[in-house]
């Protein structure tokens, strides 16, 4: 097994910007009014306005604008004086990734109230904990397996967190292992495809099976459809609990599935991808490693992470599963992006 230093020559990404914007609440709620209200797109249009021409173009209580421009400023959005504000350019650099910091800070905010009502349940009592936290209800995949629209709402909601972060987190992947020379791979639990899409726009050999649940592939198709990828990219809907996945793939993926899931139901998705990969082929895991405060505290944008810090399994969990059923070149590659991501991969005999 070859390990390597979490630390050492880590991969420097241009999007990891964006969490500089979301170190704390304050500053990150007022950014997300910014968004939302249109401020950012008016100085994006105009340049420099002053305090008089943003009151002309967005309704403001009078009282507030100046602790709105105050905490903007604070949080290295904006700079200026009552002669005007412009953009920083260090926050213009982020915007390319605005779709990333929008997704980031809504899934922050929403974590936020987990922490603050639950944490005490869930460093005592993991199990009350995930009674009573909203993030597991958002994460509800029971309202993905039959289509209503209240399901396909309900799945839609954290479907799009997940399709962004995966949008900009799988290029970390195939920096470290290179998709080269497989041509079926199947992405289990592959949510709405991207994982799969950002595998087929790097590599134009591959077609991709998504296996995962009916709603998520519906959602999945539409995300797609679009894209000239799409005809390499089939979705199969199912439950991995409990059907026979397709087989014959030479390589198998999982991107961020597996923490989800406790061990006994980690387990057997690892059995049944072992079961769908062809003699020679390559099992894939890429999930959210442990992390550390560190002398600086967490940000937070890693709330949502904190609540799902206790399901994030080490490599050697992995390593010795494929170990046991006969693997060989199994092999643990790290790279930090808002966390340590490890790339689990091993070959099928």
């Amino acid at each position: 097994m070859a390990f390597s230093d979490p630390e050492a020559g880590e991969l420097q990404f241009d999007y990891l910007l964006v969490d500089a914007f979301i170190v704390d609440l304050v500053s990150a709620r007022a950014l997300s009014s910014a968004l939302e209200m249109g401020v950012v797109d008016l100085f994006l249009d105009h340049g420099r306005l002053t305090v008089a021409e943003l009151q002309q173009r967005v309704t403001f209580e009078p009282s507030c604008i100046k602790l709105f421009l105050d905490l903007l400023i604070h949080a290295g959005v904006i700079a200026g004086d009552n002669e005007g504000y412009v953009l920083t350019p260090r926050f213009m650099k982020v915007l390319p990734y605005r779709d990333l910091l929008v997704a980031k800070l809504d899934f922050a905010h929403f974590a936020a109230h987990d922490f603050i009502d639950s944490f005490s349940f869930m460093i005592s009592d993991v199990r009350a904990f995930r009674k009573r936290a909203g993030m597991f209800r958002l994460f509800n995949y029971g309202n993905s397996t039959v289509q209503t629209p209240e399901n396909h709402q309900r799945t839609m909601k954290w479907m799009r967190i997940t399709t962004v972060l995966t949008k900009y987190e799988a290029q970390a992947c195939f920096s470290k292992h290179s998709f080269s020379g497989y041509r079926h791979m199947l992405d289990i639990g592959g949510n709405s495809g991207e994982f799969a899409l950002q595998a087929c726009r790097n590599y134009p050999e591959l077609r991709v099976t998504v296996f995962d649940l009916p709603v998520v592939c519906d959602i999945g198709q539409q995300h797609l459809a679009k894209e000239p990828e799409s005809g390499r990219i089939t979705f199969t809907r199912g439950n991995a609990l409990v059907e026979v996945l397709p087989a014959g793939f030479d390589l198998v993926t999982f991107k961020s599935v597996l923490h989800d899931w406790p061990e006994r139901e980690a387990l057997m998705f690892l059995d049944k991808a072992c079961r769908a990969l062809q003699k020679g082929g390559t099992i894939l895991v890429f999930e959210r490693g442990a992390f550390e405060t560190g002398a600086s505290g967490l940000p937070y944008s890693l709330i949502p992470m904190v609540l799902f810090s206790h399901t994030f399994r080490t490599p050697e969990w992995y390593c010795d599963y494929l170990a046991a059923h006969g693997f060989v070149s199994i092999s643990v590659q790290w790279v930090r992006l808002d966390v340590p991501f490890m790339l689990v991969t091993a070959v099928k005999e």
